[in-house]
């Protein structure tokens, strides 16, 4: 008897997957059909997330039954394929093109849902990248507005603090739209992510946690490390660690422990509502710690191999554009010519219409040549038959020498009437042919001019042409299933002291690009004009002070990783 089978549905950011299981099959079983049926090889940065018994989001356990799994009992079993973990530098990493569409489109829609705060220049600027990577290069023949009506494009947040009407909305996204001409879908979905990765609040994953004074705060887990928030500030870290300061992590019932490489430093200490949380930060702690050691690592075989088709499916792309860049060269060519072939389209029917009438009558010429032709040749037939009876008379002559006179007289007059006839039947061949030649000088000036006509006609109304993170499969793997029994879990991490911390050299793309800083510099000021402050959150407010301060992501985390460990521990234990 066959395992029972169920029904699972898997919904990525763009598409829904059905799929048959078996009650044995894991987690890895399901998320493997996943990325082979979507053609995902980047599969280190993704996860199957479900949504327990609790109504919490939880990552499936890869190497654990699905149905062993706190999954919410339903028919057919939800799991949302999502990143789970993301990149340092999206430019560097991304590799495969579904790969920079999911993260596209996971980071848009939290961006959107206001799950990343985003200031409103920035939105509006990311909006027509938006544009872009879903409709191409603007064209204003068919981009008329009310185009971009029933997109999505802006947080709600923004809309409601601005004093503008959808079609201003919709003008002022068009305008930067124009912007991007040329560029491919694929770019403008990168330039997106460029500019996102930036944003105070991207890739962190926040949890609620409590210090030894028991104050609330907020525990930031991301790709460069540890940073903690205050309860009311989740953009601004007041305190953090990069991953390469930690050594080991572990947790025993609520409490969760970190242990600095600095051994001279105290452990980093603080408490979750719940066991679960504790687990999930374990889990995302490992992933992340692990995926930071390996950048710093050459890559592995797999991954060389998959960079180099990248680079050679990039240099196709490049090849291509080139060639719809002189495509779209052609095709305006053709536009401007367009109204000139519409205005002579007309003129080269008429024509065409003249040229039928001249070769009605040019076939009318031809059947009175053909005529012409027959009698000239009976003429010419005439004319022989003539010539040969003169001569006859001639050679009669010639022998009858000595005939009477009478005879004689009578035989040159005969002759002389037959060279008359002879003459005469000569003019009129000479004149038929006169005629004939006319004729055909005429025909040949009529298929000339039909030809012409028909060229021109042709030409007027042709168309121009125009790629996983290791999960903790063998040791106490119960210890990390959902639930909320206690029991102490402590992982060692892989680290190296040495390692430079790459908040040193990072700066935002705004800051590095002066065409970005221009560009975002210039909607600052535009929508200035019709913000409405009443409107402003209390992320609006931290996020103009921090601005005001001269503070962005990378400087604010420089300043917070500043003094030893020591230091940092102290401080988190006196907020």
């Amino acid at each position: 008897m066959s395992p029972k089978s169920l029904n699972v549905r898997v919904t990525t950011m763009d598409a829904e997957l059905e799929f048959a299981i078996q009650s044995t099959t894991t987690g890895k079983q399901l998320f493997d059909q996943v990325v082979k049926t979507i053609g995902l090889r980047e599969v280190w940065f993704f996860g199957l997330q479900y949504t327990d018994s609790k109504g919490d989001s939880t990552w499936i356990k890869l190497y654990k039954k699905v149905m062993n799994q706190d999954v919410k009992k339903e028919n057919p079993l939800q799991f949302r394929f999502r990143a789970k973990f993301y990149p340092e530098d999206v430019a560097e990493e991304l590799i495969q093109d579904i790969t920079l569409r999911l993260f596209y489109l996971q980071v848009k829609n939290a961006i959107l849902t206001d799950e990343i705060y985003c200031p409103p220049e920035t939105s509006v600027l990311l909006a027509s990248y938006a544009v872009q990577a879903r409709h191409g290069d603007h064209n204003k023949t068919t981009h008329t507005a009310g185009f971009l009506a029933n997109d999505r494009l802006l947080p709600q947040r923004v809309i409601d603090q601005h004093k503008m009407s959808k079609d201003e909305w919709e003008q002022s996204i068009m305008t930067w739209w124009q912007e991007h001409r040329s560029m491919l879908r694929e770019d403008a979905m990168m330039e997106y992510l460029k500019i996102a990765q930036d944003l105070e609040m991207y890739g962190v994953n926040y949890f609620e946690i409590r210090n030894k004074k028991g104050t609330d705060l907020w525990l930031g887990v991301d790709a460069l490390g540890l940073n903690i928030y205050e309860q009311d500030d989740r953009l601004t870290p007041k305190i953090g660690f990069p991953w390469s300061e930690i050594r080991n992590i572990s947790f025993s019932e609520k409490k969760f422990i970190i242990k600095p490489i600095d051994k001279k430093a105290p452990d980093f200490m603080f408490f979750a509502p719940r066991v679960r949380i504790n687990k999930r930060i374990l889990a995302l702690c490992m992933g992340n710690h692990e995926l930071y050691m390996r950048r710093r690592k050459p890559d592995t075989i797999d991954v060389q191999q998959m960079k180099a088709q990248a680079r050679e499916e990039k240099n196709a792309k490049q090849q291509e554009r080139e060639k719809l860049q002189l495509a779209l060269a052609a095709r305006e060519r053709a536009e401007k010519k367009q109204q000139e072939y519409e205005d002579r389209l007309k003129q080269m029917q008429e024509e065409m219409e003249r040229s039928q009438r001249d070769l009605l009558e040019a076939q009318e010429m031809i059947r009175r040549l053909e005529e012409q032709l027959k009698q000239l040749q009976a003429a010419k037939d005439e004319l022989e038959l003539r010539q040969k009876e003169l001569q006859s008379m001639l050679n009669r002559l010639e022998e009858a020498k000595n005939m009477e006179a009478v005879e004689k007289a009578k035989l040159e007059e005969e002759i002389m009437a037959k060279q008359q006839e002879v003459q005469r039947i000569q003019d009129e061949v000479n004149a038929k042919d006169e005629e004939t030649k006319r004729l055909q000088d005429e025909v040949e000036e009529a298929r000339r001019k039909q030809a012409e006509a028909a060229a021109a006609l042709l030409a007027a109304s042709t168309t121009p042409q125009h790629h996983h993170v290791a999960e903790d499969e063998n040791e106490n793997e119960e210890e990390l299933t959902n639930g909320d029994a206690g029991g102490d879990v402590s992982r060692d991490l892989d680290t190296d002291e040495h390692i430079k911390d790459p908040i040193e050299d990072r700066r935002t793309l705004a800051e590095r690009n002066e065409r970005l800083h221009d560009q975002l510099k210039a909607l600052k000021q535009d929508l200035a004009q019709s913000r409405d402050e009443t409107k402003e959150t209390a992320n609006d407010k931290i996020h103009r002070e921090n601005v005001r301060q001269g503070r962005d992501k990378y400087k604010t985390l420089r300043e917070i990783r500043k003094g030893n460990t020591k230091r940092r521990v102290d401080q988190f234990e006196n907020m």
